[in-house]
């Protein structure tokens, strides 16, 4: 005996939600781009050469996952049973990946840096930064309000975080040249930047790598979910339990419950999973009810 509970209602409403936050934020991403690498060449500073690389990363990032976003809102051939859900997924995986290559690629460029130091044009390096930064603090507002219900949303989140960073870091190098003239200050905050956008980048991809593993949600513990079934009249024990996350906003659970003869088992699984939608927002459950003496009787046997 099983039963189901869908969220593809709510799933749908999440992407429609989080395509207008996507759309916003890469207008502003693709405006500030142009800004800033005109800036960086004008001004020769490599903390907004590499600024507005990471801004053109952040432009194919948020496209593939607006792709990601309307490929999974497509329909299916019946031998993908969950749809294209898992494309959101492996947008973040690619982001994760594309972040990891960019921090490499300006530490490259900012040590090589360190041994020949090139003028750079504080004013115009400074001017530019701050432009950068407020639109990056802009696209962030944009996004911030759904970061934790979708990882698609992450993904674009830690890319503009990481460029507010970077902006800051810029700022704070345009300030130090113009004030002493010390152009190193510029690969400093190159490095900087590099560490901090890797640092966003392994937990991306971490956590992209988790559910692509199919490991348990981080907000869901599952001895406390167990204790949960168990609690319930007539349930006596529980195994093969599984919970993992299909995308964004889309939980699922399976599980097989042994149950006293005794009981009524529509009863019982009622009341688990209205536990589960309680405790725990589990909507998408498939519970096996096995009688007691079946489960003895198995085990003897097997």
């Amino acid at each position: 005996m099983t039963m189901r509970g869908h969220s593809d209602g709510d799933h749908g409403s999440v992407v429609a939600r989080d395509k207008t936050s996507l759309v916003t934020a890469l207008g502003i991403t693709v405006a500030v781009f142009l800004f800033e690498l005109i800036g960086g060449i004008l001004s020769n500073s490599l903390a907004l050469i590499a600024d507005a690389t990471h801004m053109f990363t952040d432009i194919v990032a948020l496209a593939l996952s607006l792709f990601a976003l309307w490929l999974a809102t497509q329909p299916a051939p019946p031998q993908k049973t969950y749809g294209y859900y898992r494309t959101e997924i492996l947008a973040a995986l690619a982001n994760g990946v594309l972040l990891v290559l960019v921090a490499l690629s300006i530490l490259y460029e900012a040590f090589n840096r360190f041994g020949r130091p090139e003028r750079v044009d504080g004013q115009v390096m400074l001017g530019v930064a701050l432009v950068g930064l407020a639109a990056n603090v802009a696209s962030a507002f944009v996004l911030s309000g759904h970061v934790e219900d979708s990882l698609n949303i992450k993904a674009a989140f830690a890319h503009v975080i990481s460029d507010a960073t970077a902006s800051i870091g810029t700022v704070v190098a345009g300030i130090i040249i113009l004030a002493t003239g010390a152009t190193v200050a510029d690969p400093a905050i190159g490095v900087l930047i590099a560490v901090l956008i890797m640092y966003n980048a392994w937990r991306l991809v971490m956590e992209s790598v988790d559910v692509l593993m199919e490991a348990a949600p981080g907000h869901i513990n599952l001895k406390t979910l167990e204790e949960t079934i168990l609690k319930t009249h007539g349930v006596r024990s529980v195994h093969d339990l599984h919970v993992w996350t299909v995308t964004s906003g889309l939980v699922s659970m399976s599980g097989h419950v042994v149950v006293d003869q005794t009981v009524d088992r529509q009863t019982v699984l009622e009341a688990i999973c209205s536990a589960l939608a309680r405790e725990f927002g589990l909507t998408h459950c498939t519970l096996q009810l096995e009688l007691e003496d079946i489960e003895t009787h198995k085990k003897h046997y097997l």
